[in-house]
Order: structure tokens, then sequence, then C-alpha cells
């Protein structure tokens, strides 16, 4: 994980900001602030950001809004602060693309748990990385673990974000075996990033999305009933 990470928090809260931005830097975080979505598209502008703290109440774009726009172009990391903790609220999050979700109040060790687990899961320098496969070839498709990139059969780079590439990546480690939602959110990090199984089924559903011909008859992924879910394809790794 990177130490000096540059964290960005947009929230309209001023104490918020300036708790968040205290705490995070005497962890050794780069940290800027932004109050909406237009400071925030200013930060973005002139500085490269490893992660963003997003709140969803915002005056003008909601932070809903953002997520999803960021979506279109980037896999920047997002955890979302919400004062709402209605389970549909967290879904809708999760199904705009964050990879995480934090109610308030909250505890700041908390979250920086969730950011550290995040930019871990984003980082594949690691020593222990360099002895595994860092390519994996499956039904035409091609995923680079170590540049984060899968490229579909018709040579297309397909974008993912942080938590799709994380399960899918875990899912094709574990092919032909079936696993549980259980398993699978200890296998990619339930305790600092998913939280609950329904979140294991969104994100499968994203994954479809992007990689099936029909998502509704997926080949690729299986439900498997009362179980969980199987990657089918036969995997070879590089």
């Amino acid at each position: 994980m990177k130490s000096d990470a540059h964290i960005l928090i947009v929230d309209d809260d001023e104490a918020i900001r300036d708790l968040l931005h205290e705490f995070l830097k005497k962890r050794g975080m780069h940290v800027s602030v932004a109050r909406d979505s237009e400071e925030m598209q200013e930060v973005l502008s002139r500085t490269p950001i490893d992660l963003l703290i997003l709140d969803v109440m915002l005056p003008g774009k909601s932070g809903m809004e953002i997520c999803r726009e960021i979506r279109m172009h980037s896999r920047i990391p997002i955890i979302m602060l919400t004062a709402v903790t209605e389970t549909t609220d967290r879904v809708v999050g999760l199904e705009m693309g964050a990879d995480d979700y934090v109610s308030k109040p909250f505890d700041p060790r908390e979250l920086l748990a969730r950011v550290r687990a995040v930019l871990r899961r984003l980082d594949t320098s690691g020593p222990d990385r360099r002895l595994e496969p860092t390519v994996y070839k499956f039904a035409g498709w091609t995923m680079d673990c170590s540049r984060r990139r899968l490229v579909s059969p018709d040579a297309v780079r397909v974008e993912l974000t942080t938590a799709e590439f994380n399960l899918l990546e875990t899912l094709v480690k574990s092919a032909q075996r079936m696993l549980s939602r259980d398993q699978l959110l200890e296998l990619v990090g339930n305790n600092a990033a998913y939280g609950y199984d329904r979140s294991i089924d969104i994100l499968v559903s994203r994954l479809r999305r992007k990689m099936e011909d029909d998502s509704r008859s997926p080949k690729l992924i299986l439900t498997i009933r009362g179980g969980g879910y199987q990657f089918v394809p036969e995997v070879s790794a590089e």
C-alpha cells in the first residue's frame, strides 16, 4: 500500500472535512478537500488522486450522481459517506460503482482501516505478488493482474472498478470451484470492503453486464442455487 497516498475528501460539512484532513494527514497521507462537485473537479484537474471519500448528500450534484459520472471514465477507488443507513441506499451506491460505504456517524479509525484496505487491494507491487502468475486467460479473455487490465475476446479493454476486479480475480483463481458468498466476502475482504453478502450479488451482476453476451443467461459466472457462485471456464496462467 502506498504510504503517501493522496486522498480527496468531498463533503459539505466543514467539521468533517477538517477532522478527516487532520486525522489522515497525521497518518502519513496527502489530503485534499472539496465541498462540492465543482471544487472536486478543480482538485482532480491539477493533481492525481489515489482514493476519493465522497459524501452522498452534497449541494448541487449528489454523491450518487458524481459517483456515476466518475465511473464512466475512471476506476479511482470511491468510499461513500452517508447519514442514511438504509440497505437500499447502500445497494444503490454499490450499483453506481462505489468500492465501499460508511455510515455517519463513524469512527475515523474505522474509515482509516477501510481506506487502507482499499488501497492495499489496489496495490499489486508487493513481493508476495511476484511469485504468483500475473496474467490469466479464459474463454478468449485476458486478465492482467499486475496492470489491473481486462481485455475481451474482441481485444477491447473492459473497464472494471477496484471492487469488480478484485472479485473477478478471486473467482478466476478459484475457477470451477463453487464459492459461497461468505467465502467470497472473506477472500475479497469483507471486513473492510463490502460488509454484507448482498454486495457480492451486486458485484457479480455488474461483472455479468460487462462480460456476458446475455447477463440473464450467464456462461462465465454461474449462480449455484443455495450455494454461491462458480467461475466456469478453463483458466490458463502465465
